[in-house]
């Protein structure tokens, strides 16, 4: 049987394209393959759970777009399917003198970026949140919070209703564009499609070099680790409490995140890691941790960010300096209040230059669409980025 569409990866991106393409093709036929024995494995299954509002991005970009659209569709689906979100706003606050100016510039970019965001003072900051200090504050009521694999089996659902194959266990060995086919051999056996995309994140590189496709740049994984508070401490917030991001850095700081099930998590930071799916910490894989040696690019990353790196290093290896960046403006955790937590690995795509690429990146050929960087905040972006995608597909 040849496919009309063979879909690799099983995240919520994968899940979410799959789904634009048979809305738009009724009857299509398609296959997604996931290398797991279940959806959301990785990236979509370890997250701060967040519904992100676009205060961060560039006004005008790509990633302010899709991530307002995207945050108003997910909650759509939410109450389309009978999935629990909760609407609890984000607060981003500054507690050193030097982060009020890039706080107040924040503020602007959400006025530029059409979000609704109040500018409250320190005195406001503890009115609303009596744990939380600081010299100035951002509150953004539209942030909210969601558990991502309750969207991802809802998706799984619909496009299996509309007659497509998820099949499980499934790793391609090869792949190879003919003139009006791709070739997927797996261990299982080979398949056909007439149009192939890739949604492979931690893996998109490998995937797309598997294909033929020549590429510029690297996954370079970064730990993302959290600890959960404990139980006493599941009422410590009520919005979601961000720090103001440090300039020069594609990551948001370590944050207090009340969670979906009643929990609050702290984080995540952002290590270097040596192993693409290694959760546990200390993981090493041989593989990954050559590949990313003998990338050229990643060195060039390494000498622009000693200084923060050895920061992050100095979190990870040492929970007193974790603790200490969660009491910058929630001084009453205390150690005892951090407990283990899985964490999250990012797939962060480095180009040869050194470049730490913050937005979208695709790679085409005429039968194949490769989405070789899907950065934060992917996940509340999901439905208009395989909008996207789709429409990318078809239009070839």
């Amino acid at each position: 049987m040849i496919h009309d569409y063979c879909v690799i990866g099983g995240g919520i991106v994968g899940l979410a394209t799959a789904r634009a393409l048979l809305s738009r093709t009724p009857g299509a036929s398609l296959i997604l393959l996931e290398k797991e024995t279940a959806l959301g494995q990785h990236q979509t299954g370890h997250n701060s759970g967040v519904i992100h509002s676009g205060i961060y991005y560039a006004p005008g970009s790509f990633k302010a777009k899709l991530c307002r659209e995207g945050a108003a569709r997910t909650k759509e689906f939410c109450q389309q399917h009978a999935i629990p979100y909760e609407d609890r706003g984000k607060m981003i606050v500054a507690t050193r003198p030097d982060e009020v100016p890039r706080l107040d510039a924040l503020h602007a970019r959400a006025g530029e970026n059409g979000i609704r965001a109040e500018l409250i003072s320190g005195a406001e900051v503890t009115a609303r949140e009596p744990e939380i200090t600081g010299l100035k504050g951002i509150f953004v009521p539209e942030a909210a919070i969601v558990n991502y694999t309750n969207l991802l089996h809802a998706m799984a659902a619909e496009i299996i209703a509309q007659g497509a194959e998820i099949r499980y266990a499934t790793h391609p060995s090869a792949i190879a564009e003919g003139g009006n086919t791709v070739t997927v051999t797996t261990e299982g056996g080979v398949i056909e499609a007439r149009k192939l995309i890739a949604c492979a994140g931690l893996q998109s590189d490998r995937i797309a070099r598997m294909a033929g496709i020549d590429l510029d740049l690297q996954i370079v994984p970064f730990r993302g680790e959290y600890y959960r508070l404990t139980p006493r401490r599941n009422t410590v917030v009520s919005a979601m409490i961000y720090p103001v991001p440090e300039p020069g850095l594609p990551f948001l700081g370590t944050h207090l995140t009340p969670m979906i099930d009643g929990t609050v998590s702290v984080g995540p930071n952002a290590m270097l890691g040596f192993a693409r799916e290694g959760y546990p910490k200390f993981s090493l894989n041989l593989r990954d941790t050559r590949d990313m040696l003998a990338f050229p690019g990643f060195w060039r990353t390494i000498r622009q960010f000693i200084k923060p790196g050895l920061n992050e290093l100095g979190n990870s290896l040492f929970k007193s300096r974790y603790l200490e960046e969660c009491r910058r403006y929630c001084p009453a955790l205390e150690l005892s209040d951090l407990t283990p937590m899985t964490c999250g690995i990012r797939a962060q795509a480095v180009m040869k230059d050194g470049t730490m690429q913050s937005d979208f990146v695709f790679r085409t050929t005429p039968r194949m669409l490769h989405v070789c960087n899907a950065p934060s905040p992917a996940a509340t972006s999901a439905l208009p980025i395989g909008d996207m995608i789709a429409d990318k597909v078809l239009a070839a």
